[in-house]
């Protein structure tokens, strides 16, 4: 399908891989995507506005891909980015800066329960209301996403393993839609997640001692 928005100069080819376009809004993309995971690894409080800008432009070249839950993902994204940019400056003890801590079983019961939800609820919208070729694993990395980000808005170590399970999925699946640089992307993000789980773990040795959480589960 085509993108009839202001933004549709966005969808113009950038270059080509091969015979395979790829657009302007594909490249700033790739950009801003690799910006942002850097960020998110270094904790910076710049990688949210920076975020917003790559999901508005994921967003765009999701929808002109015939991926319609990861372009409706790009919207949910923008909330919770302006949510995770709040938590991390207000969300600590005194409303300081958020730590990195573990997450607890209840919230894992929680975003397991959620995530088997969702991608059950999303794959029958898809299959009914739209054209997608790849309804399950469309809503599969919704879902996954979703926790992923939640968990990196409260810094929760292990937002990283399910970062790293959702970009096992979308490297064949957008290679699969022919979004190349997008793929190549996403491998940059799986070394980064990886490198990103190592630095937070290594902020929560620091700053906890490696104990136990005692934080409950509502926190």
């Amino acid at each position: 399908m085509s993108v009839n928005v202001p933004l549709g100069p966005l969808l113009d080819p950038a270059f080509h891989l091969g015979t395979v376009p790829t657009t302007w809004a594909e490249l700033l993309g790739f950009a801003t995507g690799a910006v942002n995971v850097w960020l998110v690894v270094r904790q910076n409080i710049l990688n949210w506005p920076i975020g917003i800008a790559n999901v508005i432009l994921l967003g765009l070249v999701f929808l002109d891909g015939g991926l319609y839950a990861d372009a409706g993902l790009q919207i949910v994204y923008i909330a919770l980015q302006v949510y995770g940019w709040w938590v991390w400056l207000y969300g600590g003890e005194g409303r300081d800066d958020l730590p990195v801590r573990r997450t607890t079983r209840a919230e894992w019961a929680a975003l397991l329960a959620a995530g088997a939800a969702g991608t059950a609820a999303i794959t029958w919208l898809l299959t009914a209301y739209t054209d997608s070729t790849v309804p399950f694993w469309d809503a599969l990395t919704t879902a996954l996403s979703l926790m992923a980000i939640y968990g990196q808005s409260r810094k929760l170590l292990e937002s990283w393993w399910i970062w790293i399970i959702a970009d096992l999925v979308y490297i064949p699946l957008y290679f699969h839609k022919d979004l190349k640089l997008t793929s190549v992307l996403y491998i940059l993000f799986l070394s980064l997640c990886v490198a990103g789980l190592a630095t937070w773990y290594r902020d929560w040795r620091r700053t906890s001692g490696g104990r136990a959480e005692t934080v409950p589960a509502a926190a």
